[in-house]
């Protein structure tokens, strides 16, 4: 049992049992495992720093994690801000957690199994929270001729696709917008030879 004020009582959340009693202060039943006080440092399922570290170490270890996933996955732990920054801190040093190592394994996947274009995947890169150096780094490795290939096999193949599309200007709006879609660049496209379509006829990609 406890007695608070109806003003501490007033804030609570989640409680699943409650007896109330007239007065200036309130007998209220608690399951404690279930109560949450806005602001409060309980909070449901909240584990120690302790544990919470040998759970990020598997987390990262079974691949390549950026800070922002694991700042979150921390928070969803229980952890507050001080703690989450000194358990990344700890994977940091221990080897577990480089930035630089996932954007280089996040551009090769993306690239290479996706076949997105840099402009995609350095779009995706920003929204996780990745530096600009990393990025660049990571965008640096991809190889030139890999990626003129890469994007000749999907330019022909989305021209291919569209065989029965009969209004050409149609047809191209469809095939530029299929590639910048994917994240390939405009410049690209201007240089590509559509099949079957002579120069003279070509007109303006």
């Amino acid at each position: 049992m406890e007695y608070l004020d109806l003003n501490c009582a007033s804030r609570l959340e989640n409680v699943p049992k409650m007896r109330l009693k007239t007065g200036n202060r309130t007998r209220v039943v608690l399951y404690l495992k279930n109560m949450v006080f806005p602001g409060s440092a309980y909070k449901p399922g909240r584990i120690s720093k302790e544990k919470a570290l040998q759970k990020l170490k598997h987390f990262c270890g079974y691949q390549e994690r950026n800070h922002a996933e694991v700042r979150q996955k921390l928070y969803t732990l229980g952890l507050f801000k001080k703690e989450s920054e000194e358990v990344i801190s700890d994977l940091i040093e221990e080897g577990y957690l480089n930035e630089d190592r996932f954007a280089v394994q996040f551009v090769s996947g993306k690239f290479r199994i996706k076949g997105w274009g840099r402009q995609k995947i350095l779009y995706a890169l920003k929204q996780k929270g990745i530096s600009k150096y990393s990025i660049s780094k990571a965008l640096d490795g991809i190889d030139q001729t890999e990626y003129q290939q890469t994007f000749a096999r999907q330019a022909n193949k989305k021209w291919l696709a569209l065989k029965y599309e009969k209004n050409i200007f149609v047809k191209k709006t469809k095939w530029r917008n299929y590639l910048l879609q994917k994240g390939f660049e405009p410049s690209l496209m201007k240089s590509f030879s559509f099949p079957g379509i002579s120069e003279t006829d070509s007109g303006t990609n």
